[in-house]
């Protein structure tokens, strides 16, 4: 009898310990749970230059995501860039779901004034194609609203004479959904 109390004490542990484990590996925050997209504003390109920078982006798994962002510029008299559209592909560095440090590659197709630092060159508006890179991290609150710092750079590959390089800069705001 003592052999079948101490053998039932044991599968019952087991099955609690079991439960505890499965309870302890789900996800603490409700932005993880069935939340795989995130729509962006950029707040410090629509402050300091007047374009209008909106990103939407899709979480793939915990480390991975891709998106795309659309800028219009709302004054072209001030800068020369006239818009872009600039799919990318980032890679987070962190044990939480898609935020934390992350490394991202970009291309770029957009429309500018070639000209060059003194304002020199061509005053019409040509497209051109970029591949960059760029580093940034993003934080998550618990309800799903999302910051982001971002900083990269990347080159032409059109022929224009002025415009080499491009830039890619951020602090956004958005929510995960």
């Amino acid at each position: 009898m003592k052999k079948i109390i101490l053998v039932l004490c044991l599968f019952i542990s087991a099955l609690s310990y079991a439960q505890v484990n499965t309870e302890a590996d789900a996800p603490k925050f409700p932005q993880d749970i069935e939340k795989k997209y995130e729509l962006k504003i950029n707040a410090l390109t629509l402050l300091a230059a007047k374009w209008i920078d909106v990103s939407y982006e899709n979480l793939l798994n915990e480390e991975s995501s891709f998106g795309v962002a659309a800028t219009l510029n709302t004054d072209t008299t001030g800068s020369d860039l006239k818009y872009s559209l600039t799919p990318y592909y980032r890679r987070y560095f962190s044990n939480k779901l898609a935020r934390g440090f992350f490394v991202e590659g970009f291309g770029m197709l957009f429309s500018a004034k070639d000209t060059d630092l003194f304002g020199f060159g061509s005053q019409e508006f040509e497209t051109g194609v970029a591949l960059g890179i760029s580093v940034g991290g993003k934080f998550v609150s618990k309800q799903g609203f999302t910051t982001e710092l971002l900083l990269g750079f990347g080159r032409n590959l059109s022929n224009d004479n002025h415009n080499d390089s491009i830039g890619r800069i951020g602090i956004s705001f958005g929510y995960r959904f």
